[in-house]
């Protein structure tokens, strides 16, 4: 069962409003920028390029009916009822628990076996409620009508870097305002001092040790009072505001008490290592647990439930989850971060290779980053790999594989690699880590 502010569809967040229209955006924003400014380099003349805001949101939309229908046809094709309204505990009953659905018609479903997955939701700033005009989460985001001349952001994260990507890139003047004062915090520091240095040279105008004071919001646009890293007090002036602080586990409207369902001080369901709750034959996956909030995460913790119900043994590896950032250039990695490693006392080592050192990569006009491998001193096993550049949520894999074999560096540096890839990057950065790059 599926309810949110949007019209009715399969897949939660990640299809509707998340991971999906993001990447279509991200895609159509790419390609206007490459006409733009380097279709030129390649020997084609386009002139006059412009862009069809409405229609790159349509096709957006079209993308996310395709997978919405894709998830439906599924339901169809293994018998599996979809309801559509609001989910919540009536009662316990015995062998099992009534759920009320509240849809255009309301229904009392009997199960016994329940999986909460509700996801989450965008956590707004204190006393600055969304609108999703001018004030947006990432819902509204994904569908601003035209490009706004200033558009703000608060918070650096995910969204934030991707939505201000895609809003720079069609001609916005993008400044995004972060507390921190580092940028990509959970990132590898050198990966992430690669990516700010790239951004700033696109244009994405990053303040970091940003402290937001009063946000006044009109119809005419938005006003954002902070303090900047120098402590001076400044106000940025906007149309839109995207606000991108985090997000919250979405149990509002779940009627947890009504079953005696535990939550925990932030809204989240307590599950223990099976994803099981504190009652019989209730188990909670993915943002509305503990643990990072990705879909790929919810995903493996749905299937290793799924499983578990069946008597086999589902298990979820949570130092082998990837993730990624679809900005450009891209970030991915996997793994504990050299900050991570010192201040655990690990010994290890490092090794890098740089993009612009990379065949495929000077073919494809995009040489920014580098992938770096980190490994135990010791046993040489494979700690944490770390990429920025051109196709990083791609290459990623290689990495997640084998780590999960608990493969050395030696192990990838062994193999052969398809020339010229992207993917020689990797093998190199696994040489390096016993200082034998062969084209560095």
């Amino acid at each position: 069962m599926e309810k949110r502010r949007w019209r009715p569809g399969a897949g939660g967040t990640c299809t509707n409003v998340g991971c999906i229209p993001s990447k279509a955006l991200l895609q159509s924003s790419e390609h206007f920028e490459h006409a733009k400014h380097h279709f030129a380099d390649h020997g084609i003349t386009a002139t006059d390029v412009q862009i069809d805001v409405a229609r790159m949101l349509g096709r957006k939309d079209t993308v996310v009916k395709q997978n919405n229908d894709g998830i439906l046809y599924l339901f169809k094709k293994n018998k599996i009822s979809f309801f559509h309204g609001r989910g919540s505990f009536l009662k316990s009953v015995e062998g099992g628990y009534e759920i009320q659905v509240a849809g255009k018609t309301e229904e009392v479903l009997v199960a016994r076996q329940v999986v909460v997955a509700t996801g989450s939701n965008a956590r707004a700033l204190p006393g600055v409620p969304f609108d999703e005009e001018t004030v947006l989460s990432n819902d509204g985001a994904l569908r601003i009508g035209s490009t706004p001349k200033k558009l703000a952001l608060i918070g650096s994260g995910v969204i934030g870097l991707e939505m201000g990507s895609v809003w720079r890139r069609l001609g916005a003047e993008v400044t995004i305002l972060e507390g921190l004062p580092t940028f990509l915090g959970a990132v590898d520091e050198q990966i992430a001092k690669e990516a700010k240095k790239a951004f700033d040279k696109q244009g994405l105008k990053i303040e970091l040790g940003a402290k937001v004071g009063e946000v006044k919001a009109g119809k005419k646009g938005v006003s954002i009072a902070y303090t900047n890293a120098k402590g001076e007090a400044l106000t940025l002036e906007a149309d839109k505001l995207i606000v991108s602080i985090g997000r919250v586990p979405n149990t509002s409207g779940l009627n947890a008490q009504a079953v005696g369902l535990q939550l925990d001080e932030r809204g989240a369901i307590v599950v223990d290592a099976d994803c099981k709750t504190s009652l019989p034959g209730v188990w909670a996956v993915g943002d509305v647990v503990r643990g990072p909030m990705l879909a790929h995460k919810a995903e493996e913790e749905g299937v290793a439930v799924a499983e578990r119900m069946a008597g086999q043994h589902g298990h979820v590896n949570f130092n082998t989850i990837p993730w990624v950032i679809y900005t450009s250039p891209e970030i991915a990695w996997v793994g504990r971060t050299e900050q991570q490693l010192k201040a655990d006392g690990v010994a290890y080592k490092a090794g890098t290779f740089p993009f612009l050192a990379n065949g495929r990569a000077r073919a494809l006009g995009d040489t920014t980053g580098m992938v770096k491998f980190l490994a135990d001193a010791k046993t040489d096993e494979i700690l944490g790999v770390h990429i920025v550049g051109p196709m990083a949520s791609e290459l990623i894999a290689e990495a997640v594989v084998a780590m999960e074999f608990r493969a050395s560096s030696e192990d990838i540096a062994r193999i052969c690699h398809a020339h010229p890839s992207l993917s020689e990057a990797t093998k190199e950065a696994a040489l390096a880590v016993d200082k034998r790059t062969l084209n560095f």
